[in-house]
């Protein structure tokens, strides 16, 4: 059985990369192609995992469609050499279309409602839609929901065990009381129109009051004199840094999940709001949402609140909770390739739970 993955995003690395290194341990053909966004090359190379680069980084989002419209031609090239029995993808406008014009199954899973142009163009394409059951959009008689998040794909517990080689380079150490903050550059289509922070200069400012040190993650640059709090820690070791703060302040909302999946409290401002987020506010407390361009003073209030909370212990009693309700998301993805290779055994040696992969 051949698979091949799409990768668009650095997220999608992460999401797939145990999935990938399971089938490869099982003697499986896996392919791997990729379109040069942001660090997602550097993650596959840091992660040792063979791939092949279909297309460069867009450099605006007029010129996406160029490169969105190169990468799936040379991606159905691609697929008619190495004839994969099932293709796969995050978004997965790439894996559905490829595997319908070389006549493979398709695996597309999502989690992002507002990305309405993508899911319009892939959903009625894909064999199987696999979103979380906090997706709150019905998308077709090929869905499937499944009790997790992205985010517990690489960061579930048996994939993921917090360790220090992250702080190594940096100014702080992990038991320091530090915050992260993260400015997104809203270039993806799905971000025309959102908006975040308004003011980065009052949230140091506020944050840095409560005697925390601010470690910014940005994709945009930052005020000359806020340099100073820029971080540089590497892709792959970000998950660490998040593991160890004990806040994330924000607008990105895959690290704003990431940290609560960790048991970091997560204050994400942006306009965009997701089941996920939404989920993970209104069931385990981790979260909070803060959505409209007025709300950075209540924003700031909550983190200082948190920062200034003498019963830290209650994230990870919150986490505990949220695991015991969500499964690892590997074992999902490796149970649904299984099922569009008609391949029981595929991920039958992952946890149990994963049988509670229903049809909706």
């Amino acid at each position: 059985m051949t698979v091949m993955f799409t990768i668009q995003h650095p997220a999608h690395v992460h999401f797939f990369k145990h999935a990938i290194w399971a089938l490869e341990d099982e003697g499986r053909e896996v392919h791997v192609v990729a379109r040069d966004n942001e660090v997602a090359v550097d993650l596959l190379d840091s992660y040792d995992i063979d791939h092949t680069v279909l297309a460069n980084e867009s450099g605006s989002l007029a010129q996406l469609a160029v490169v969105q419209t190169a990468y799936e031609l040379r991606s159905i090239r691609y697929a008619l050499d190495v004839d994969p029995d099932v293709i796969a993808g995050v978004g997965g406008v790439t894996a559905a279309h490829t595997a319908a014009v070389v006549g493979a199954e398709s695996v597309v899973f999502t989690d992002t409602e507002h990305a309405t142009l993508i899911n319009k163009i892939t959903h009625p394409v894909a064999d199987y839609v696999v979103t979380p059951t906090c997706y709150t959009e019905n998308a077709g008689d090929n869905q499937v929901t499944y009790p997790s998040y992205h985010e517990l794909a690489y960061l579930h517990p048996d994939r993921f065990e917090p360790d220090t080689s992250a702080f190594e380079d940096l100014r702080v150490d992990p038991d320091d009381k530090f915050v992260v903050v993260r400015l997104s550059a809203w270039d993806s289509s799905h971000d025309v129109g959102a908006s975040g922070l308004q003011d980065i200069h009052d949230a140091v400012d506020q944050l840095e009051a409560t005697g925390a040190t601010v470690l910014i993650t940005s994709e945009v640059p930052l005020p000359d004199d806020l340099e100073r709090c820029r971080t540089l820690v590497p892709p792959e070791a970000i998950h660490q840094l998040l593991a160890h703060a004990d806040l994330f302040i924000g607008e990105g909302a895959t690290m704003a999940s990431e940290c609560a999946v960790l048991g970091t409290p997560a204050v994400y401002m942006n306009s965009l709001t997701m089941g996920y987020t939404d989920e993970l506010e209104a069931e385990y407390d981790l979260l909070w949402n803060f959505n409209e361009d007025h709300e950075q003073d209540a924003a700031l209030e909550r983190a200082v609140a948190i920062l200034e909370d003498a019963e830290s212990d209650r994230w990870e009693a919150r986490r505990e909770r949220l695991l015991d309700d969500k499964q690892d998301a590997t074992g999902v993805i490796l149970r649904m390739l299984g099922l569009a290779m008609n391949d029981e055994t595929l991920g039958s040696d992952q946890t149990t739970r994963t049988k509670a992969v229903v049809d909706t």
